[in-house]
């Protein structure tokens, strides 16, 4: 892996044709750390990480990531994002995550494809490594993209919804894949909805509701005064 790689906001903003969806945002995710980003629907949640990786463009203040920068984020979409009719097989959907290293054209071969093989294996889709992507099952795909993931080899995870439209089994073999990769020493940034999972593997949690509630250890984050302020803010939004 790279040199360690931390990721400073400050006083940042992101959003869409003049309209901020995620409001002065400052904090630090530091190498190594394992956080959940959570807050009602329509908090900024999925903002902030494609505002981390670069898609969206600061409105105003900045993103930092030092160390290789972003060349060292793996980064993990919505399944919904994803065009599941692109002609593409689980095997080539895995070896994506090799482009950094082989080129976009060139084919993966040799040790770059055992690679792919044994990312695929880890998520136990090995035998459908021909199938095409449109043929899977939501728990498939998703297993499918953290083979991708796997592949990338990247010091820092930001996921989207990882265990969203799976299973409970699917999506407690991925938490514990998750678990060993940050085992490893790999920075794991997730955006997620169910609260005991984070209570239960995430110590550190980011608490949006179009802007910082709250931000450090996962219980003081998580108290029930934070949660009743992303709550009303969520309810005045709607409104």
């Amino acid at each position: 892996m790279s040199a360690p790689i931390a990721i400073e906001l400050d006083n940042v903003s992101f959003g869409w044709h003049g309209h901020a969806a995620l409001k002065s945002v400052s904090g630090r995710f530091a190498a190594g750390g394992m956080t959940a980003v959570v807050g009602p629907n329509g908090a900024g949640k999925s903002t902030l990480i494609k505002g981390i990786m670069g898609v969206l463009r600061p409105m105003s203040g900045s993103v930092r990531v030092t160390g290789a920068g972003r060349a060292g984020l793996a980064w993990l979409p919505q399944a919904a994002e994803l065009d599941r009719s692109f002609p593409a097989t689980v095997l080539e959907l895995a070896a994506m995550g090799a482009w950094r290293r082989v080129g976009g054209w060139r084919r993966v071969a040799g040790e770059e494809l055992e690679r792919c093989m044994a990312a695929l294996e880890t998520v136990g889709l090995v035998d459908a490594a021909g199938r095409a992507v449109g043929a899977l099952s939501g728990g498939q795909m998703q297993r499918a993209l953290f083979a991708r993931m796997l592949v990338q080899d990247a010091p820092v995870l930001l996921l989207d919804e990882p265990f969203a439209a799976v299973d409970s089994h699917t999506a407690d073999e991925l938490m514990a894949l998750l678990c060993g990769l940050h085992g490893q020493g790999r920075t794991v940034i997730a955006v997620l909805h169910d609260l005991d999972l984070v209570r239960d593997h995430f110590p550190e949690c980011l608490l949006l509701s179009g802007s910082v509630v709250a931000w450090g250890d996962t219980a003081g984050a998580l108290d029930d005064a934070h949660l009743r302020a992303a709550r009303a803010w969520r309810a005045e939004f709607a409104a």
